[in-house]
């Protein structure tokens, strides 16, 4: 096997990456992946607003009023799988209290990360559950990045 081949976690965040380029979020850019069982691509998604809507120029302005109109990745992700069919989530960022939550419920198993998020009680919660949180921070961005 070669050496620079990526593993599952790293391959998992390559994909959330990738996601998260699709956000329209200016501030925050979110991508998840999800893998079944046997390490099969269930999807991809990211933070945004609901399809179909389409806002304003105005309602990008101002932050904090339109944060709570954003879908998280992890929900918009979760959308395109039942329960139990999703081992492992990635997601670019920590997964907020609610959205662990959420993943809890759906029976993930393996849930990776690049940045921390300090708001999550994410920790608390995965210990909790016995679920494996772990942040990755080595992966590729690009092609060219082994």
């Amino acid at each position: 096997m070669s050496e620079t081949r990526l593993s599952i976690p790293q391959y998992a965040m390559a994909l959330a990456h990738v996601a998260s380029l699709r956000s329209e979020d200016p501030y925050r850019k979110v991508g998840a992946a999800a893998l079944d069982f046997d390490n099969r691509v269930i999807g991809t998604a990211y933070n945004g607003l609901a399809p179909g809507y389409n806002p304003s120029p105005e309602f990008w302005e101002d932050r904090e009023a339109r944060q709570k109109f954003m879908l998280h990745a992890e929900i918009n992700l979760c959308s395109l799988f039942k329960r139990g069919e999703a081992k492992i989530i990635a997601t670019t960022t920590m997964p907020c209290t609610a959205c662990m939550q959420t993943l809890c419920s759906y029976g993930i198993k393996e849930i990776y990360y690049q940045e921390v998020y300090h708001a999550s009680d994410a920790p608390e919660i995965a210990e909790l559950y016995g679920i494996r949180l772990e942040q990755v921070s080595d992966f590729p961005m690009s092609a060219d990045t082994p």
